[in-house]
């Protein structure tokens, strides 16, 4: 982190074939070992099966599995004293999307179908319907922050 100047954010690039600059962002995080093009095949694929098997858009059923998984709250270790309070403060909006897309890889990724693509549309649909793992995952922190909110007041 530099200490003058705040970093000049980039932009996303919207992708080709939806012009979406969340499923850039997406597809940069699926990448394992710079196989790109590898990434963005699994992900349409897995976007043409979720609208195969459901009827609807799977780009309207991404963003809905996207937003169903977005935190709002998370809890961040204070050090105050000798003491450690994990305190619970609002997820910034880029930090919710850069979570729900994490969680919603790595879930996707410890599923048990066969290829990637048929995990990625599962947990999109679970997570469409309020269901799955990255739910789960959600809800947990969202638990955590409230069971913690006494120590609200270290928040700064």
């Amino acid at each position: 982190m530099p200490r003058r100047k705040d970093p000049v954010r980039r932009e996303w690039v919207p992708d080709f074939r939806y012009g979406d600059r969340i499923l850039t962002q997406f597809i940069g995080s699926l990448v394992k070992r710079g196989k790109k093009s590898i990434a963005e095949g699994v992900l349409y694929s897995a976007l043409d099966m979720v609208e195969k098997k459901t009827g609807q858009t799977g780009i309207d059923m991404f963003h809905k599995a996207l937003n169903n998984i977005k935190p709002v709250l998370e809890v961040k270790s204070r050090r105050v004293g000798g003491a450690t309070y994990q305190v619970p403060v609002e997820v910034r909006p880029g930090r919710r999307v850069a979570l729900a897309i994490r969680w919603m890889i790595s879930y996707s990724r410890s599923r048990g179908e066969h290829t990637m693509a048929e995990r990625l549309a599962a947990e999109i649909m679970a997570a469409a319907n309020n269901e799955g793992a990255s739910i789960k995952k959600k809800e947990d922190t969202h638990k955590m922050a409230e069971a913690n909110k006494a120590f609200a007041h270290f928040r700064w």
